[in-house]
């Protein structure tokens, strides 16, 4: 059984990265962070590493794809409502993150996207498992 995950994500920019994310309100554990990475809590034993691009490169002899000109992968996070969805992404646009697809609402599920400042995908989304439950009944 998997105890922990880490995603490991490369910057450009370490620092504007951690005040981008920390305007989002992500914490970050000191204990992994330094010059080269940090380490944001995304939630109970789930973890996003922050890599230089340098430091990035020492894990893989892959090229480190441009997240402005390619997708690699989505990452989907959860949010309490769908108010704290558009809240998130707002607070998104407004520390220098872009928009890459519109709202979508499918009426037991909201999500709302933004690209970060590397362009890396995330999309935020709330669950209504009480009008799933009635979807699938």
């Amino acid at each position: 059984m998997i105890k922990q995950i880490y995603l490991n994500l490369p910057v450009k920019d370490l620092n504007k990265s951690i005040e981008f994310f920390s305007h989002l309100g992500f914490t970050f554990n000191s204990q992994f962070t330094d010059e080269t990475a940090a380490c944001m809590v995304l939630g109970e034993n789930i973890y996003v590493m922050l890599l230089t691009e340098e430091k990035f490169s020492q894990f893989t002899d892959r090229k480190i794809a441009d997240g402005h000109q390619t997708s690699e992968m989505l990452i989907a996070i959860d949010a309490p409502s769908r108010g704290a969805v558009d809240e998130m992404v707002n607070k998104a646009l407004e520390a220098g993150g872009s928009l890459y697809s519109k709202p979508q609402d499918h009426g037991w599920m909201y999500q709302n996207s933004f690209a970060d400042l590397d362009g890396h995908q995330w999309e935020v989304l709330f669950m209504d498992e009480e009008a799933l439950a009635k979807q699938t009944s």
